[in-house]
């Protein structure tokens, strides 16, 4: 997984400002920085398996984005090269800063909600991201952005399998806020705002699969089997985390090493005729595709599958796993046939409106 990360920087949640445990005084200047207090309707006292789950995968997110935008805004307030801002430092500072403690809000809800019920909520880690410039700094907040926006669709579903409703409108409003922040980021890096009518779902597994990436291993103080999620072996794309390409149909290169999944195992050395390349794009049942040109070394397998754009208009996020199966009826039910998860593909869609961009 380092491999795949390049160059990055270790980043820890701040604490100057009382969190993730501020005091009364502290907790109404987070506030005024976010721009809003925290809820305060009464919370579940009791969560159902699916909405413990839910929870503390938000949790486990939203330190890390914590620690992500604080680590972003320090390299930026303190001019570290590659962040220097030319033009409307001001500007952008303010909102790192507001961005920085509306997730805490966020995280500090999440650590409410479980504290109610008398669940484990997960504690910070240590982290580290592959960025070395402002420009892959937005880039990478508007990737994960868009999968925490896929994994909160999931979110609701199971807070209404389990009949809880406060939940849905807190994380409706969630939602509606992470939209927003996503389209400062899309326009930052010259993409039109909104990516998309209907936007990707990520099942849970995926998403807590996804940010393995960005925990430095072996730092988080509880055992990650504390989260009732599985944790898949990624999946690169054109030999990186994330693919950013152009829209239009072609072939894409992917390789993850299956060493460490007990499934996996029983494929390594296959000539791949059983396993599929299965995209996920929009509000559409997953796209299942043959893989070609299969090649091993060892545990780790290379090939490549065709990205049908056109057919199935697959602008802005969409990812992809390698599955034992295919036509598959919902992203749910691609967890349990994936062997590796997610592979992370950015279509561009440009825009040519003047940018704040071109001046930072």
């Amino acid at each position: 997984m380092l491999a795949l990360l390049g160059c990055v920087s270790a980043a820890a949640i701040p604490n100057n400002d009382g969190f993730p445990n501020p005091n009364a005084q502290q907790s109404l200047s987070i506030a005024k920085d976010a721009g809003g207090l925290l809820p305060n309707v009464p919370l579940p006292t009791k969560l159902g398996p699916g909405s413990k789950t839910t929870f503390q995968l938000i949790a486990f997110n939203e330190l890390f984005e914590v620690a992500f935008f604080d680590s972003l805004l320090q390299n930026v307030t303190k001019g570290v090269e590659g962040y220097k801002i030319n033009a409307h430092a001001d500007k952008i500072t303010k909102i790192l800063t507001t961005v920085r403690a509306q997730e805490e809000q966020h995280a500090i809800a999440a650590d409410a909600a479980l504290k109610t019920a008398g669940e484990f909520s997960p504690a910070a880690c240590q982290y580290q991201f592959p960025t070395t410039d402002l420009a892959g700094a937005i880039s990478l907040a508007e990737t994960f952005t868009a999968i925490v926006l896929g994994a909160l669709q999931g979110a609701n579903i199971a807070f209404a399998k389990d009949n809880l409703t406060v939940p849905i409108q807190l994380i409706s409003s969630v939602i509606g806020q992470e939209g927003e922040q996503n389209g400062f980021y899309r326009h930052l890096i010259k993409q039109v705002p909104s990516e998309s009518p209907f936007l990707t779902p990520v099942p849970a597994a995926f998403a807590f699969s996804a940010l393995q990436l960005f925990v430095i291993p072996g730092s988080c103080p509880f055992p990650l089997a504390n989260i009732d999620l599985p944790i898949l072996p990624p999946l690169a794309v054109n030999g990186g985390p994330v693919a950013a390409i152009e829209p239009k149909d072609q072939r894409l290169s992917f390789s993850a090493d299956l060493g460490g999944s007990d499934k996996g195992k029983t494929f390594v050395g296959s000539d791949g005729s059983k396993l599929w390349l299965t995209y996920t794009t929009g509000q559409q049942k997953p796209i299942s595709v043959p893989i070609t040109n299969v090649k091993w070394s060892g545990s780790k397998i290379s090939f490549d599958a065709d990205f049908p754009f056109e057919k199935n208009v697959m602008m802005g996020f969409s990812h992809a796993a390698l599955t034992t199966a295919k036509d598959f009826q919902s992203v749910d039910d691609l967890v349990g046939a994936s062997l590796a998860a997610p592979g992370v593909i950015q279509v561009e869609n440009t825009s040519d409106c003047k940018k704040l961009a071109d001046d930072i």
